[in-house]
């Protein structure tokens, strides 16, 4: 199961930064943002094949290609600021991690606006 390799790290840090938050908290909080990393890191492959299967998919349906890098963007900001935010929370800075979700959502807004004109704009085609 591919899952494992990701749960049993997750496991082993979590339980080492348990024993560590009391003794030396800064290093419990480093030891918890490198194991977000790692995990991160470990999935970028599948990460990148997502992508890439994405992208032939756009092409076979002839779809411009500028459209699902806007979309695959939005993801990534979302994922990103999620995870960020997750660490500042684990760090104990609730009110920086609620700022970094509204900075992804404002700059997930910013990218969705020329995709709902292009749809916008698609419906009133198909008016009379």
């Amino acid at each position: 199961m591919e899952l494992l390799p990701f749960v049993g790290l997750g496991m082993v840090a979590t339980v080492l930064v348990l024993l560590l938050r009391e003794e030396r908290p800064e290093l419990a909080s480093l030891l918890s943002l490198a194991a977000g990393v790692m995990i991160l890191l470990l999935l970028m492959d599948r990460i990148a094949t997502v992508f890439n299967l994405l992208q032939q998919l756009a092409f076979r349906a002839q779809l411009d290609l500028l459209y699902l890098n806007t979309v695959l963007r939005i993801v990534a900001i979302a994922y990103i600021a999620q995870f960020g935010s997750q660490i500042c929370r684990d760090a104990g800075e609730s009110a920086i991690g609620g700022k970094i979700e509204l900075a992804g959502k404002i700059l997930i807004m910013f990218l969705a606006v020329p995709l709902m004109l292009v749809i916008l704009d698609s419906v009133l085609q198909l008016l009379p």
